[in-house]
């Protein structure tokens, strides 16, 4: 198999082009090139596939196999996959997702792809809709509201949380304490897997450093902490507008880089831009 690693802000990927490969067993291919001892070393894979209804198709899988709807930072990446390796010429491209179609502008510099523009659609925040369990909080099932700024006991401590779904569930707390000290590792996998959320949910847990900028680290449901998470990004650019931290615009430091994200008034589309890397190809037997 050719494959392609690439990464958004630090949060890397497999790219396969599978308008020229076909991958068997995907689920076992994505657990196999995903270990960083034993394989690749990445986030997941990625397929790049021929759309009937956009430009391309992407199809993604999680570290441990486990099949992804969206992932902002790798679309990014393959937005400059196929316009660096000549699958297209257009700098504006539709991409099928399982969370829909998604528009990106492409950024060119000296023939190559700097960065991409993506229109990441609307915020769901009806609990049912993300999906969350409203009764475990002690709320009705058929909340309408947004869950924002609501309380969550887990490990002893209380957290104010505010849900939101990017295509990917997302659970997002503000926290006091430095980001970058929070134990992560201990307190990450018990949001992930806890009753409150059926499909299990990705935790970002933020300083608010000031009305334009927020820091963040996230716990990835199927991968654990990762650099970056572009739907993530989003998720918590809608959350701390929703909670008064922020304005619309709000400029994100994650472990791996920084993203810009928008929550546009007049759409009610959120749009994230930052960068795409390819680090290298090779092959691999399967």
């Amino acid at each position: 198999m050719k494959f392609t690693k690439m990464h958004g802000c630090g949060n890397d990927y497999v790219y396969v082009d599978c308008t020229k490969e076909v991958i068997p067993n995907i689920s076992e291919t994505a657990i196999r090139v995903s270990d960083r001892h034993f394989g690749i070393g990445s986030d997941g894979l990625i397929l790049i596939k021929a759309s009937d209804v956009a430009d391309f198709e992407m199809d993604m899988y999680n570290a441990d196999g486990s099949r992804g709807k969206m992932c902002g930072n790798g679309i990014r990446c393959v937005a400059k996959y196929v316009y660096d390796h000549g699958l297209t010429d257009k700098t504006t491209i539709t991409v099928n997702t399982l969370s829909g179609i998604k528009t990106l502008k492409l950024t060119v510099e000296d023939g190559k792809v700097s960065k991409v523009r993506v229109d990441m659609g609307e915020p769901e925040l009806i609990p049912a809709q993300v999906p969350v369990k409203a009764s475990v909080l002690g709320l009705a099932d058929d909340r309408r509201e947004a869950i924002v700024a609501e309380p969550l006991e887990i490990k002893g401590r209380s957290y104010d949380i505010t849900c939101v779904s990017m295509g990917n569930p997302h659970c997002i707390t503000f926290i006091g304490e430095d980001v970058r000290d929070f134990p992560l590792e201990e307190v990450g996998p018990v949001f992930e897997k806890h009753e409150l959320f059926p499909e299990r949910v990705n935790t970002e847990f933020i300083n608010v450093i000031d009305k334009d900028h927020l820091r963040m680290r996230v716990w990835e449901r199927g991968s654990g902490e990762t650099l970056a998470c572009g739907t993530g990004a989003c998720a918590v650019a809608v959350a701390s507008y929703l909670n008064g931290f922020t304005g619309r615009s709000v400029d994100i430091e994650l472990l791996g880089g920084h993203l810009e994200v928008v929550y546009d008034e007049k759409t009610n589309h959120v749009f994230m831009t930052g960068p795409a890397t390819e680090v290298f190809s090779g092959e691999i037997d399967l």
